[in-house]
């Protein structure tokens, strides 16, 4: 079975690489107690080329049973390799595939994992299939989950002019007054990152609502201003 030979593949891959020692300091850094090999992420890059290389994907439940097995291994790369995997497949990324990708940001509920998914696999999406996807995004925007929150706010960093600015307007009004960091973080890096497109739209943001935005939002969203 594909899972597998997946399962094989990354064993191979990853174990004659471990390190403990390194994997001790990216435990400490991410402050996770989730285990890690050591490996670095220059060092995932040929075990995800022989999965695609070897593990042919023609229909989606493959791919989805594919990421899902990767993404169920214990180790924090074997996980990033479950996105990497998942972003490898454009024809995937799309609303029938929104149910995975929100796993992996509840799950993942940590920046690195969770950045990533928002904005490869969802923020893709949302691009690929904006009619069923925005819906979808919307309904996380006051979700409990902050990770969801987070990823209604930054999934849109990689569409410079193509920028839905109603949903990015709306993610970021909406949690505005939030008190967590990564919350006030993603608002002031989404409005920094589009501010590279069209820099007076974010001024008028920041001045409507500076009241209300957190210092940390104002600096980073108004950095490059």
């Amino acid at each position: 079975m594909a899972q597998d030979e997946a399962v094989e593949i990354v064993s191979e891959g990853l174990r004659p690489l471990a390190d403990p020692i390194r994997a001790a300091r990216m435990a400490a850094y991410l402050k996770t107690d989730m285990p890690f090999y050591g490996v670095s992420s220059a060092d995932l890059a040929p075990v995800l080329k022989r999965l695609l290389s070897d593990i042919p994907v023609d229909d989606r439940s493959t791919y989805t049973a594919v990421v899902e097995t990767l993404w169920a291994l214990p180790h924090r790369e074997e996980k990033h390799l479950a996105i990497r995997y998942a972003r490898s497949f454009p024809r995937f990324i799309d609303a029938a595939s929104i149910a995975l990708f929100r796993r992996l940001i509840v799950e993942g509920a940590w920046w690195d994992l969770v950045d990533e998914s928002a904005v490869r696999l969802v923020g893709r999406a949302l691009r690929n299939d904006r009619v069923v996807v925005e819906p979808i995004v919307r309904s996380w925007i006051r979700d409990d989950d902050l990770w969801l929150r987070r990823t209604t706010i930054i999934c849109q960093l990689a569409e410079k002019s193509g920028t839905d600015l109603a949903l990015l307007e709306d993610a970021c009004v909406a949690n505005v007054g939030d008190s967590d960091f990564f919350i006030r973080k993603a608002i002031g890096w989404a409005l920094r990152q589009y501010a590279r497109t069209d820099p007076e739209w974010v001024r008028s943001f920041v001045d409507t609502h500076r009241q209300e935005m957190s210092g940390l939002s104002v600096r980073e969203a108004t950095k490059y201003l």
